[in-house]
């Protein structure tokens, strides 16, 4: 089972912490902001498989850290009115830990798996006949004294999360019949969540204050809430504890997120492109290395974003910054320094 404490993206909070974050997130789809037709699509599935008595199908969310993976899966549970149990692809190392879990669940219960691409092939073979047909065969003891035994299952539904789409197998793919894709998050519904959080914790903010945070978020609620919180300790210490535009744009400086949403390691990765691989190609493995960082996390985390902001792009040689890139970082990009003259 996952760390109590662990956040899915790997990031440790204290108790107090973790409280906040499960006391942010929606509880029913109807207050779930952003990916509305995802949302729209689930309340059908989940309605119709409500009327049919039947457990809802197996759901596949996929898309960058921290757009509502988690959230959604416990929404899901809920709107079923079923129990939801968690794990994560690397903690599920042997056959008997996947039976443990699945023989501990109740008819219709959700089964959420974070990073279910992290699955080794074993688990993953054990899992096919799970969600098709309810049962899994477990080997008891080896060579000639080997047998096998057939434990039923109760009908349940798995969720899996993944942030690297491409690193599952087909035959797992093919076994989820609901597929959604989370997107990025417009700057208005990233306005909206703030709003509401900024109201759970009780902390009075702008309009002005909440635009600033929601278009500095890289489009991801997870990250707008945890500037949210951030700025809420400059609120109280530098400012009057309300979240105005001013009081935004001095804790956003002190957090290293700039003006266009990119934080530090963003714009380390832009430079160190430029600066010592004189733009790109370059592959992903060597700008890790030179920014010491893993590459699997620029990959995951860092990557996606700057693609989509249109600093980044991928060629089969490897990655090359863009020319919003050297303007961002106020370099001139190459064949263009005679126009300073």
């Amino acid at each position: 089972m996952l760390n109590e404490n662990l956040d899915p993206s790997g990031q440790n909070f204290s108790s107090d912490e973790l409280q906040i974050e499960k006391s942010l997130r929606p509880k029913a789809l109807d207050d779930f902001s952003g990916q509305p037709k995802i949302v729209e699509n689930l309340q059908i599935f989940i309605q119709a498989a409500k009327q049919r008595g039947e457990a809802l199908d197996h759901v596949l969310l996929h898309g960058p850290p921290g757009l509502g993976k988690t959230t959604l899966s416990h929404i899901i549970a809920n709107e079923l009115e079923t129990d939801l149990k968690m794990s994560s692809g690397p903690v599920l190392e042997k056959p008997g830990d996947l039976a443990g879990l699945l023989t501990n669940l109740d008819e219709g219960d959700v089964l959420f798996i974070d990073e279910i691409h992290r699955l080794n092939n074993v688990i993953e073979e054990y899992l096919y006949s799970a969600m098709e047909d309810y049962r899994i065969d477990i080997m008891i003891d080896s060579g000639p004294n080997a047998r096998s035994i057939q434990l039923s299952l109760n009908p349940f539904t798995l969720v899996g999360a993944t942030t690297r789409m491409g690193l599952l197998t087909a035959p797992m793919r093919a076994r989820f019949g609901i597929n959604c894709h989370l997107d990025y998050y417009d700057v208005s519904t990233l306005e909206r969540i703030v709003k509401r959080s900024a109201d759970i914790l009780g902390v009075p903010i702008t309009k002005e204050g909440g635009h600033e945070i929601a278009r500095r978020s890289r489009g991801t609620p997870r990250i707008a809430n945890a500037l949210l919180r951030r700025i809420r300790d400059f609120a109280q210490i530098k400012g009057n504890g309300t979240i105005d535009l001013e009081i935004a744009q001095y804790g956003l400086s002190a957090l290293n997120v700039d003006e266009s949403g990119l934080d530090e390691m963003d714009n380390k990765i832009l430079a160190t492109i430029i600066e010592k691989f004189r733009g790109g190609p370059v592959g992903i493995t060597t700008i890790g290395t030179a920014v010491g960082e893993e590459a699997g996390t620029i990959e995951e985390v860092h990557e996606p974003f700057l693609i989509m902001e249109g600093y980044l792009q991928r060629t089969p040689r490897g990655r090359e910054a863009t020319e919003k890139a050297y303007r961002h970082l106020g370099i001139v990009p190459p064949g263009r320094e005679q126009t300073l003259f």
